[in-house]
């Protein structure tokens, strides 16, 4: 390469270094960016839902024709009546106040003969079997009050073990498998659950009022983590550029 061309070279590199410089500032800005609008939209969700859950309890068929227009029945408060139908309750391995246990849920059967897949609540481990709690194996009509939950799409996780149906245990919670494995009809179920409040049962089991909202609002922490990085760029180019004398590179 000779002297002229190995000038013209060193005369491109501060180009391309300023391009590059320019490409990782704008990219790091709208990362930043990103993460406020983020925030602002985790803001509303958990001020919606707040809403939500302290609003009045609506009948099951509120909470259907929500679902059928497409609105969102997620953490709804919602009063329905029927009969549990105990022999076909599922468990739902889960762990509740530091102790391992499951979340019992059983179909009620409502007066218009279908099932609705209530979560009762919190059983420990050791009292899995009905046989254990009796007392709370309530007959009669029953009157829930309690949180609509959507179905899941889906397995949430690969990491999330699969379902044990033979076992009657559950990792992920699987509407169409539930109601499978206790022999009802797809067609005869409720398309959704609901979490039964805290409303004490007999003997002390299962422990309503289970529904736990984990909605971590980490948005402005990487905002700022984003920015940071930004104006780390420009201080860095900034120090370098003034080191230089404030030209470019030598020749």
């Amino acid at each position: 390469m000779t002297d002229i061309q190995t000038t013209a070279a060193r005369r491109k590199l501060p180009v391309f270094t300023g391009f590059a410089v320019l490409i990782a500032l704008a990219i790091l800005i709208s990362l930043g960016t990103w993460q406020v609008e983020r925030l602002h939209w985790k803001e509303g969700l958990i001020a919606d839902i707040a809403a939500r859950r302290g609003s009045a309890p609506v009948l099951l068929a509120d909470i259907e024709q929500m679902l059928a227009s497409g609105s969102d029945i997620e953490y709804r408060p919602v009063t329905v009546s029927g009969l549990y139908v105990h022999d076909k309750e599922r468990h739902f391995f889960a762990t509740w106040h530091g102790e391992t246990g499951y979340f019992v849920y059983t179909p009620l059967q409502l007066a218009d003969g279908r099932y609705l897949f209530v979560n009762r609540g919190f059983v420990p481990y050791e009292s899995k079997e009905p046989e254990k709690r009796m007392q709370g194996q309530v007959t009669g009509v029953q009157t829930i009050t309690g949180l609509a939950r959507n179905k899941l799409p889906g397995k949430p996780s690969s990491l999330v073990p699969e379902n044990d149906v033979a076992k009657n245990i559950f990792y992920w919670k699987d509407l169409d498998v539930m109601a499978a494995s206790t022999g009802l009809d797809k067609g005869s179920v409720v398309p959704f659950f609901v979490d039964a409040d805290s409303t004490p049962n007999p003997g002390g089991f299962p422990v309503g009022g289970v529904t736990e909202i984990d909605l971590p609002n980490n948005h402005l922490q990487y905002a700022f983590t984003w920015y940071g990085l930004a104006a780390a760029l420009v201080a860095v180019v900034a120090i370098a550029w003034f080191r230089k004398g404030g030209t470019p590179a030598s020749q």
